[in-house]
């Protein structure tokens, strides 16, 4: 199964304020994020992980990484520089981290093609094919990204705060985005 997640920010103690996340602080918020992950993802899943793993983080990334249960794919976000120029971290992901990729899932019986990008884009391969554009980096913002990417419906926000801090399914994905553009 195909799972998605963006925007962990392991490790960044002002990730929590900012989105307004639910924890105490960044300790419980990277154990809390590691357990749901792992409740949810099993080992042969593949997980697409549409960017910024961790940031400004004391621990290693390896610390977190290694924790982390499923199939791992990194689509480049802004904070996976570390991650990305590390040959010892690559060999937590099954292929290249890639800054754009597309791949495909299926939704209710159909095969569906899938733009990954940390970014929100306005124009993506396949958009006017009907691919979906899954992105992350806008987090839960109601900023000019947000309000441009709102009224497209295959445009997903794969946000850890829009996901319950866990990554989800496709259908999930399409359920949270409804709910998030609603409010």
């Amino acid at each position: 199964m195909n799972l998605y997640i963006s925007d962990l920010h392991f490790g960044h103690d002002d990730i929590i304020p900012f989105d307004r996340r639910p924890f105490k602080d960044t300790r419980h918020m990277d154990s809390s994020i590691i357990a749901r992950w792992n409740e949810k993802v099993q080992d042969d899943d593949d997980v697409w992980i549409i960017g910024d793993i961790c940031y400004q983080n004391v621990k290693s990334e390896e610390s977190y990484l290694r924790r982390l249960k499923g199939r791992k794919h990194l689509i480049i976000g802004n904070h996976d520089d570390k991650i990305n120029s590390n040959p010892d971290l690559l060999k937590y992901f099954v292929d290249e981290p890639k800054q754009i990729r597309v791949i495909s899932d299926t939704l209710n019986g159909y095969r569906h093609m899938i733009c990954l990008c940390h970014y929100p884009m306005a124009d993506w391969e396949g958009k006017f094919r009907g691919y979906y554009h899954i992105f992350g980096h806008i987090h839960a913002l109601h900023n000019d990204a947000y309000y441009y990417m709102r009224d497209k419906e295959i445009a997903l926000n794969a946000g850890a705060m829009i996901n319950g801090y866990a990554p989800v399914s496709f259908e999930e994905l399409i359920e949270n985005n409804r709910k998030y553009k609603a409010n």
